[in-house]
């Protein structure tokens, strides 16, 4: 298989276990060039990783070679830097949340079909050997039939150890919009699409203090909100709670359960790609750990590029695509305008299951 020609655009906090994996780990990448508005910034990560090239934006999306676009920029510019990769015919996997507004998400998506490219998106960590292994216990009929699940992301914020946290208390970020695509996308791999949702949301502390370096003490506004607690309806008519919050100081919350006809099934962290995986079927009294049926266990961010990349080179269906994304973001949009309407929301979208990986 050929590598496709690869650039990344974003040299932020993200951007080091990207450029680690997809220099080093994947088969079917091949990263040419980096780009990022500090120029200084790109020109370090080229070096450090062995990028043959740092240049500006402008200038990546210009190289006829590059063929997929690799979007690392911070939420506020998904939409943009997707819209321009697409127009300058490269195909494009964006960092969550696919774009801040369900009009820009549409847009990119309308756009990519127009033009016969693929567009994917974070988080790949679905993809990874702890979720994946839960994916084939559900389909293999471990738990029988799924009829709810419960989905928790409960902390005190990112201003406590991010270097730069101010975006994410704006719009297209908070605990919604940061964490909550992990785990809305992990349900919707393991369960499938949503149908309606419901949701209460708040702004608890309008001003945060940032106590990370190196910019201790300094204040940032809140302009999202920070506790959402949700309910979805999913299409097969299994219940789901959820609650993503910046406002907890401590909890022992699971990540998330799905509980079946015949057991319940405890998925690790979906912000991570391995285990422990536990399932308990009706009558044991003990929790069994189960056995990795798939790779990928370690911090393996890039995952879904390269299965793009697959895609683009040999055919098929990637699994990080697009449309799940999209759905995603719907989701989340639809707990806070439940929220402010008092009512539930219809999705509109949906989107097809993503395929299991092969087993290792």
């Amino acid at each position: 298989m050929r590598k496709v020609k690869t650039g990344i655009i974003g040299c932020g906090n993200i951007s080091s276990i990207y450029l680690e994996n997809t220099t080093r780990m994947f088969d079917s990448l091949e990263v040419c060039a980096v780009a990022d508005l500090d120029m200084e910034r790109a020109r370090a990560k080229a070096a450090e990783y062995g990028v043959p090239r740092a240049c500006t934006a402008e200038e990546l999306l210009a190289d006829p070679d590059i063929e997929l676009v690799i979007n690392l920029t911070v939420p506020q510019v998904h939409a943009k830097v997707c819209l321009s990769a697409l127009e300058a015919g490269k195909h494009v996997y964006v960092e969550k949340p696919l774009a801040v507004s369900m009009e820009d998400g549409r847009s990119i998506l309308e756009l990519a079909k127009a033009k016969g490219l693929l567009v994917g998106a974070a988080p790949d960590t679905f993809l990874g050997g702890g979720i994946q292994t839960c994916r084939k216990l559900i389909d293999d009929g471990w738990i029988g039939t799924p009829v709810a699940a419960t989905a928790f992301m409960a902390s005190r914020g990112p201003e406590s150890f991010h270097p730069d946290p101010d975006f994410l208390y704006q719009p297209g970020a908070g605990p919604m919009f940061d964490m909550g695509p992990y785990y809305l996308t992990a349900l919707v791999n393991l369960i499938g699409p949503v149908r309606r949702v419901t949701g209460s949301a708040r702004i608890t502390f309008p001003e945060r203090i940032i106590t990370s370096e190196p910019r201790a003490g300094q204040r940032i506004k809140v302009n999202t909100p920070t506790h959402i607690a949700g309910v979805l309806d999913f299409d097969n008519g299994a219940i789901g709670t959820m609650i993503t919050s910046f406002d907890v100081g401590a909890t022992s919350l699971p990540y998330i359960e799905i509980y079946g006809s015949e057991g319940t099934l405890k998925v690790p962290d979906p912000n991570t790609f391995g285990g422990p995986v536990l399932l308990r079927r009706l009558g044991a009294e003990e929790w069994t750990e189960m056995p990795l049926s798939h790779g990928f266990a370690g911090n393996s961010r890039g995952l879904g590029a390269a299965d793009m990349a697959e895609a683009i080179a040999c055919g098929g269906q990637h699994r990080a695509s697009g449309e799940m994304a999209y759905h995603v973001l719907e989701l989340m949009h639809g707990f806070h305008i439940a929220s402010e309407q008092g009512k539930h929301y219809e999705v509109q979208s949906s989107c097809a299951r993503p395929a299991l990986l092969p087993m290792k």
